[in-house]
């Protein structure tokens, strides 16, 4: 019988390297994960969504009739959540801002378009864009990365 091989863990990494790998993922990244709760129910709603990194706010867009969208509009608190699980980036974000697709600047309108490839301008339902202010980031790799994970708090860099 041969032995398997030890996984091999890379050391962790420092709060300014992971806050760099943190605006890396946030600049690159097309998608993220988008959790929210009913305010009346309770119930979960766990959508993969297109975003817009503007340097301090998410940005994102969903059919105004969708759940997500329900509940943001009502309980204004949402996770995010980037990466796979053994490189993980986990947002809580307050909504800052709702804008209706019709009433999205121009700019900001096209910004995500390039970025995302999808215009919700475009769609013949109706959506909404959500501007979501980041209060605490989170990001690990491994369980050596659990110290230290938090790398925002407050809507303030650590």
């Amino acid at each position: 019988m041969s032995e398997a091989a030890e996984p091999t863990v890379a050391a962790p990494r420092s709060s300014a390297d992971r806050r760099r790998d943190t605006l890396h993922r946030l600049e690159h990244d097309v998608d993220l994960w988008v959790a929210s709760g009913s305010a009346t129910t309770g119930d979960p709603a766990l959508v993969p969504l297109s975003f817009l990194w503007d340097g301090s706010t998410v940005l994102i867009s969903t059919v105004a009739t969708s759940p997500t969208a329900r509940n943001l509009s009502v309980g204004r608190s949402v996770r995010l959540a980037l990466g796979l699980t053994r490189d993980v980036i986990m947002i809580d974000a307050t909504v800052a801002e709702v804008t209706s697709d019709g009433d999205i600047p121009g700019g900001v309108g096209d910004e995500f378009v390039i970025k995302s490839g999808f215009d919700p301008r475009a769609e013949p339902d109706p959506f909404l864009y959500f501007r979501l202010a980041p209060r605490r980031i989170q990001a690990w790799r491994e369980a050596n990365e659990l110290t230290g994970r938090t790398i925002m708090i407050n809507g303030r860099w650590r």
